[in-house]
């Protein structure tokens, strides 16, 4: 099927790092921000997110690193995605704690293009679920500035740990030492029941980021119902009513976009 006109709004490129070749869509002006989608794709709710940045004066740039983008999630969608991006992509680590994904250097090498192209103070970087861990990575790259991290589900638990976190020791010193620095931080996003999320995970980052750590850490009943309960803090769970608790959630992660990659 066609799922284009979910994107009708978005013009696409093509960017390529020298060694992976993937499809951005773009829209909005103002400084940029990076929409790193879940699984199982940019689905639809991923696009309504993007689009309320893009809202707010920031331009979005959104990859597709896997999926099909636009068409809505269902389960055997996602399950089928879930599994070819597990078993067969080598771009992206699944089982190890404290290393990350080989393909943040692809999303360091957009930042950079991103930050040229929009200006501002920097860029900022929104990762999800499978892609949550990977906006703390990117801060190697100086372009990036606002790292959002919604429910970030890797590495899987039951083989690297509950406290683990796909982010190398190198990359959480640099992170530590640019928001000391540069007077930066960070935003993280759960539901307090959420097994892909686990609490192990949020104490450690805490712990190694302390005040520069913004949790927010949602009851589940403050949940929207969907495929997977309590668990996409912005997208598919996101209870879209003015003062629900996860409204207030989307609503401060897109003021702390604007706020940091805004210029001085």
């Amino acid at each position: 099927m066609d799922y284009s006109a979910a994107l009708k709004d978005y013009t696409r490129f093509d960017f390529d790092d020298g060694r992976w070749r993937r499809t951005v869509f773009r829209r909005g002006s103002g400084p940029a921000v990076i929409v790193v989608h879940e699984m199982p794709g940019i689905h639809p709710l991923v696009i309504r997110f993007a689009d309320r940045v893009a809202a707010a004066g920031m331009t979005v740039f959104m990859p597709s690193l896997f999926g099909e983008p636009g068409r809505p999630v269902t389960r055997g969608y996602a399950l089928g995605t879930m599994l070819k991006t597990i078993c067969i992509a080598r771009e992206f680590n699944v089982w190890h704690g404290g290393r990350s994904s080989p393909f943040v250097d692809w999303l360091r090498a957009l930042a950079r293009k991103a930050k040229a192209e929009c200006g501002g103070r920097g860029v900022g970087a929104v990762g999800m679920c499978f892609t949550g861990g990977f906006a703390l990575a990117m801060m190697t790259e100086d372009a990036v500035v606002a790292p959002v991290l919604s429910q970030p589900s890797m590495p899987a638990t039951l083989f690297a740990g509950n406290a683990s976190i796909d982010v190398s020791a190198v990359e959480m010193a640099k992170a530590k030492q640019r928001f000391e620095r540069e007077d930066l931080s960070c935003i993280g996003l759960r539901f307090k029941g959420d097994k892909l999320v686990p609490n192990e995970r949020f104490e450690q980052l805490k712990r190694e980021l302390g005040s520069r750590f913004e949790a927010i850490e949602l009851e589940d009943k403050d949940s929207a119902p969907g495929l997977v309960d309590h668990h996409s803090v912005l997208t598919v769970n996101l209870v879209d009513e003015p003062g629900s608790a996860t409204k207030r959630a989307e609503e401060r992660v897109i003021a702390f976009l604007k706020q940091r990659t805004a210029a001085r």
